[in-house]
């Protein structure tokens, strides 16, 4: 479903991405993981259309990217809505489908029939009628995704998600992704800088270091071999109560969990001093 083919992106005169490559096929659900400033946006732009590669090619169901492809769907990485914002969810999701179309808009039944399925697939009725503006976040993050399918996409990017919820919240988003993927057969690429909320569900990891990429099934990324060779430097991969921890760099120290958050890593990203 998505085929990135040897990528490489310069913007500003750096090289941002060099020679990412990875396949996803339909129905799998897939983390893209990665320190601040390893090109994960950039990526997503591109996968978009909205960022030319220099060299190599991006396709989706076999065909070249273009910009507003339909067979995509995006999930922004946040939303910033007033308290007092008067609109109601299911407006909010058909914003999915009115952003995109011109001239004659779909048949009321039509489109109203395809926001209910959309608000259905993410368990999100209940507060359907509700102000977005008083919503939760992990009861926007929903609705976010709803927007998103709304169009019936078969490529769906889905931009840190988890990154204000809180650990029930995440978990419940993680598990409504692969669930999405599995009965859709829709393809599914989450941005993450904490891979431990996706270990469960992910059938692939897209690792990104120093604009680099490595693929494949999370015990074979997950190694220290495989990212000592991707960071260029030695890097040690540890499994401790089920969760990945990553320590890197030449005194090998773990970086504490509130300067990881700090420098936007996560809890299992190490960095050299």
């Amino acid at each position: 479903m998505l085929d990135v083919r040897d990528v490489h992106v310069h913007l500003a005169e750096r090289l941002v991405l060099a020679g990412v490559q990875f396949q996803i096929e339909a129905g799998e659900f897939v983390g893209l993981i990665g320190p601040n400033g390893a090109g994960k946006t950039t990526l997503l732009k591109t996968i978009l259309g909205l960022v030319t590669p220099d060299l190599g090619q991006v396709l989706v169901d076999n065909r070249p990217i273009r910009r507003g492809n339909p067979a995509i769907g995006y999930v922004p990485q946040k939303v910033h809505l007033d308290p007092d914002t008067p609109l109601r969810g299911r407006d909010f999701v058909a914003l999915g489908l009115d952003g995109v179309r011109w001239g004659v808009p779909l048949p009321r039944r039509s489109r109203r029939e395809r926001v209910e399925r959309a608000l259905g697939s993410v368990q999100a009725l209940t507060y359907a009628d509700a102000p977005v503006g008083r919503l939760s976040g992990g009861e926007l993050q929903r609705l976010q995704i709803a927007q998103a399918l709304v169009g019936e996409p078969r490529l769906l990017l889905v931009d840190e998600p988890l990154s204000n919820l809180d650990i029930r919240n995440a978990h419940e988003v993680v598990r409504l992704l692969h669930e999405l993927a599995r009965s859709r057969g829709m393809a599914i690429l989450l941005v993450a800088h904490d891979l431990n909320p996706l270990l469960s569900a992910l059938d692939k990891v897209v690792y990104l270091a120093r604009g680099r990429s490595m693929a494949g099934r999370t015990d074979e990324v997950m190694t220290s071999e495989s990212l000592s060779r991707l960071y260029g430097y030695p890097v040690e991969v540890m499994r401790t109560r089920g969760r990945i921890v990553v320590v890197g760099g030449p005194d090998m120290h773990l970086v504490p969990p509130e300067a990881a958050d700090h420098a936007g890593l996560g809890e299992w990203e190490a960095t050299t001093p």
